[in-house]
């Protein structure tokens, strides 16, 4: 019999899994605050905390759609370049005298343009998406550079930079913009079909082929996602510090996917959620703090990272040895 694919259903089972590890994660942060907290003098002052929440939540929002790739199987390695790029694009807009919302949105529907061509490099070239995300990284960095000549591009409209500086209720506008981007992301990975689509197709394309999904157009959302808020992160990391500059954001991909990853999602596809790279991303972002506070050689960050990698990846390999 086919089946329709309003019939797939969403897996109680790995709903109970994600709630369980996402626990664990907040678990593991608090504890991670509640040392820092106990082995400094500054880490639970208000200018150090406003600082992690900015920068974690930049990193988390980049998550965020990084994860609706990965979850398809596939990688996305141009988010960083994307950044860089787009505090170009919307530093040159400002420049040139557009208002600001203006150049916000013209910054985004170049995300949306850099997403739809991974879209069609993959479903109608048959590109690897390691393969095009990894040429879009590369040509990004070049244009950005042949754009501002290798320099920077000066913000001088305060009203855009003086947003990242400023708190709502206590709270950095930062990270407002990370609730504004979850709401509507758990709405759309845990709460909707096309949600189920795209677990569907990180398990087996194939299957959910035969089933009825259209696997090209989950395919181009998740890429476009992923494009657009890179576009969004860009955006704001201008505002933050008030410059366009091509080289900025290098190496957030991998921060990026080392947030998705911490936070549950199998780079072998179909298993992730919301709340995990959130949290992941808080999670590095933490340890970048303490170890800055606590004067630890920076090089251990990277190695500490990588660690926290190997050793979830590898309990996902048993999970999936154990289930199959």
């Amino acid at each position: 019999m086919t089946v329709t694919p309003t019939e797939i259903p969403a897996p109680p089972q790995r709903r109970k899994v994600n709630i369980l590890f996402g626990l664990t994660l907040i678990g593991l942060l608090v504890a991670l605050w509640v040392a820092l907290g106990l082995s400094t003098n500054s880490f639970w002052t208000p200018l150090n905390i406003s600082n992690l929440l900015r920068q974690g939540s930049m990193t988390a929002i980049l998550a965020l759609g990084e994860t609706f790739v990965i979850i398809t199987a596939g990688i996305d390695l141009s988010v960083g370049a994307i950044v860089g790029f787009a505090g170009v694009i919307v530093a040159y807009l400002l420049q040139a005298g557009f208002p600001v919302w203006a150049a916000i949105l013209l910054t985004l529907a170049f995300g949306v343009a850099i997403g739809s061509f991974h879209g069609f490099g993959i479903v109608h070239m048959g590109l690897p998406p390691f393969i095009i995300t990894l040429a879009t990284l590369t040509a990004l960095r070049g244009f950005g550079l042949l754009i501002t000549n290798g320099s920077s591009i000066n913000i001088t409209n305060e009203a855009f930079s003086n947003f990242s500086r400023a708190d709502f209720l206590g709270v950095p506008s930062l990270f407002w913009m990370v609730i504004l981007v979850a709401i509507p992301s758990y709405v759309l990975l845990h709460l909707s079909r096309w949600g189920r689509y795209l677990f569907a197709v990180g398990s087996n394309g194939e299957a959910a082929r035969l089933s009825g999904v259209r696997v090209s157009a989950i395919i181009y959302m998740a890429y476009i996602l992923s494009a657009t808020f890179a576009a969004f992160v860009g955006v704001l990391l201008a505002s933050r510090i008030a410059i366009g500059n091509a080289t900025q954001a290098d190496g957030w991909e991998l921060q990026a996917i080392a947030s998705s990853v911490i936070g549950g999602t199998s780079l072998f596809g179909a298993v992730g959620s919301v709340h995990g790279p959130l949290i992941g991303a808080f999670i590095l972002a933490t340890i970048n703090n303490g170890a800055n506070l606590l004067n630890v050689n920076s090089f251990w960050q990277r190695i500490i990272t990588g660690l926290l990698i190997i050793v979830i990846v590898y309990f996902d390999q048993l999970r999936r040895r154990r289930s199959s």
